[in-house]
């Protein structure tokens, strides 16, 4: 390189060429992906009391359904991670998608309780990998437009859950389980012949040493929306050692970070998911006008005893199911203006107020009102720790600091089934308290990471981690 000769970087490249054709473009396909995403996963809670039903399930047979689904993604995620930082964001993203629509597909003709626990927690493995999407998606986006991008994005999640509901009060009555099996995974695959569009993370190229290829990705981003390339030549800066765990552990500032992550990461798959299964759960149980709605009034574990969902409680979880988007909406607008740290601490303070008004006598009406109210927090709080963490973590890091936090919040997902289907029906009051406990920890983790990344720009490199309080 010449003496003077003017430079810039991947982030001030993306900074000058803002927001434009292709984020629209790339916004549209990530979405796609997190709406197949949360089809998948929400179609657990609505399989569940079929197969107990049809198949004389237990309940702790029925929560096997759902922990093997995310045993497989908690055994994936940071493999996943992994792959993406060495090899790539685009390749581990179309790897992860295209396993998962296969074995979803499949596990549609399942013909027994093991078959389909094998088959869901081989789609468990590979969904591991799909919230690489929003690493990918995250290095595409300047800093002004990252938190509130990301936060849109998950509105899509909110349409594939409604969306999943939906299906099933169409698919469910006609038809069955199998059918909403094979229907629910057709959108991977539209996702998987789209990402062919998707070019590679400049930032990766760089890091990677293929500037030319990292120069050409940026020079099409800026002709498609219409703006100039910085002047000069991209500062490449080759990192040998990329997607190693151990470098989490790099500085104290980055291990206050991954342990506090992990905790919130946790609670949030296990409070999300579990508020997503003990609403099915509640909705099974017979009530007395008059009297308290409770899932533990009518406790019983006969696998000759079930409740099929009805036209009524598919109706009720898509009210709770449409609290994703005041959830969403309020989480965007705060984000910004009390921080990453303090927007999670409030949506899980939030969630814990509802969580323990259930455990007043009231009607159905009020609980359905209060576990829309407990979702929209609790989805807040999931969707702000999604931009928190790829802002947290440099790029050499990225994928497998948001694969290791996707990790550990499986290990709360494996765990919340035998707390919202089996201890629910024993105990509603432990059950709720234990969600409440648990959550308030997390409220209390936010307050120890020691960076926050509102207005910060991406990092390139452990080296680059800022002290605490910056």
């Amino acid at each position: 390189m010449a003496e003077g000769e003017a430079t810039f970087t991947v982030e001030e490249a993306v900074e000058k060429i803002g927001f434009g054709k292709f984020q629209y473009k790339l916004s549209l396909l990530t979405g796609c992906a997190w709406m197949a995403d949360a089809m998948e996963l929400m179609i657990l809670s609505i399989i569940s009391p079929q197969l107990r039903c049809e198949w004389q399930l237990y309940t702790w047979q029925e929560a096997l359904i759902t922990t093997f689904v995310f045993i497989g993604m908690m055994l994936s995620s940071s493999m996943w991670g992994n792959i993406c930082d060495t090899y790539g964001r685009k390749t581990g993203l179309i790897m992860c998608v295209a396993w998962t629509f296969y074995m979803g597909f499949l596990s549609a003709f399942a013909p027994n309780l093991i078959w389909l626990l094998i088959l869901r927690g081989l789609v468990g493995f590979g969904v591991g990998g799909v919230p690489q999407s929003v690493t990918l998606y995250a290095e595409f986006l300047p800093v002004k437009s990252r938190a509130t991008c990301i936060m849109l994005i998950e509105i899509f999640w909110a349409f594939g859950s409604c969306f999943e509901v939906a299906l099933a009060l169409i698919v469910m009555p006609r038809l069955n389980w199998r059918w909403l099996l094979a229907f629910s995974s057709l959108p991977l695959l539209f996702f998987t012949l789209a990402c062919r569009w998707t070019p590679e993370s400049p930032r990766y190229n760089v890091l990677c040493g293929k500037p030319q290829e990292a120069l050409e990705t940026l020079q099409r981003i800026a002709k498609e929306n219409g703006k100039e390339m910085p002047a000069g030549k991209l500062v490449c800066t080759r990192q040998k050692h990329r997607g190693r765990i151990q470098d989490l552990f790099a500085t104290k500032e980055l291990t206050k970070t991954t342990i506090f992550l992990w905790i919130i990461w946790f609670n949030c798959s296990f409070s999300y998911y579990g508020l997503v299964l003990l609403t099915t759960e509640l909705f099974q149980q017979e009530s007395v006008a008059g009297e308290c709605f409770s899932a533990a009034s009518n406790a019983v574990d006969c696998n000759m005893e079930c409740h099929e969902l009805t036209t009524k409680d598919y109706t009720d979880l898509m009210w709770t199911t449409l609290a994703e988007f005041p959830g969403c909406l309020i989480t965007i607008a705060i984000i910004e203006i009390l921080g990453r740290k303090w927007t999670m601490a409030i949506d899980f303070v939030g969630f814990v107020i509802f969580v323990f008004l259930m455990l007043l006598c009231v009607s159905r009406n009020v609980i359905v009102f209060f576990l829309f109210a407990a979702r929209a927090f609790i989805s807040g709080a999931f969707q702000a720790a999604y931009v928190y963490t790829p802002e947290v973590y440099p790029t050499n890091i990225r994928a497998i600091g948001l694969g290791s936090c996707s990790g550990i919040s499986r290990l709360g997902a494996i765990i919340t089934p035998f707390v919202a289907q089996v201890l629910l029906n024993s105990s509603q009051t432990m059950a709720f308290t234990i969600y409440g406990v648990v959550s308030l920890l997390a409220a209390i983790s936010c307050f120890f990471l020691p960076i926050e990344t509102k207005g910060r720009t991406m990092q390139d490199s452990t080296s680059k981690i800022p002290t605490a309080g910056t």
